[in-house]
């Protein structure tokens, strides 16, 4: 399976532009409290030319009902992220996709879902998940892993933690809230070659093996 790639805090045509020319599969709009944040109009006009296949993901955390569905209806997107004890509390339609982030140190939710995304405690601050428990829920659950994600240790993560998918935000950029297109080619390049490196790594037999 093709390893999924999302590029997220985008705020500017161009970055949108580099992560669908560089082979994301999903592009993501901060609603949350962040140097990253856009309103809902802003995440509307800027995918205004992205085609079907790229997944719009609106990016919120503990979010009322009513900016909710303020995104829905003016941002359209494919995807809500926020965190998991969000979802429980709030109404949504069913053809939403839904992403729980699931937080290091925090409870796991019950049962676990069978997608989420892992990551810090503090979400955009380039803090670097525990890829142990990752890996850990990786074997349970389609996981995303972010925090703390670039082009030099993407690999290692990709191939310590074995993800379903790889999100960054913070690691492809020149100044803070500012995307770089050439970091943002070289975080998917570097992904994708991890992932078809694993993919190729040969798998051990234990049984009867000594």
């Amino acid at each position: 399976m093709s390893l999924w790639i999302k590029i997220c805090g985008l705020t500017t045509d161009e970055g949108v532009a580099a992560a669908i020319g560089g082979g994301a599969d999903a592009i993501g709009f901060v609603f949350a409290p962040s140097q990253r944040k856009v309103t809902a109009q802003q995440a509307n006009e800027l995918v205004r030319h992205v085609s079907g296949g790229i997944t719009r993901v609106a990016v919120m955390q503990h979010p009322s009902q009513q900016q909710v569905d303020e995104v829905l209806s003016v941002f359209r997107p494919d995807a809500l992220q926020t965190d998991a004890e969000d979802l429980a509390v709030l109404r949504l339609p069913a053809w939403l996709r839904l992403i729980p982030v699931l937080r290091a140190g925090r409870t796991l939710p019950q049962p676990l879902p069978g997608r989420i995304l892992f990551e810090g405690p503090v979400s955009g601050a380039g803090q670097v998940a525990d890829w142990s428990a990752a890996a850990e829920l990786a074997r349970r659950a389609e996981l995303i892993l972010a925090g703390g994600l670039n082009a030099d240790n993407v690999g290692d993560a990709v191939h310590t933690v074995g993800p379903f998918g790889v999100d960054v935000s913070s690691g492809v950029e020149r100044e803070a809230g500012v995307k770089d297109a050439l970091q943002i080619r070289n975080f998917i390049a570097a992904a994708r070659a991890a992932a078809a490196s694993r993919e190729r790594a040969p798998r051990l037999n234990t049984v009867g093996d000594y």
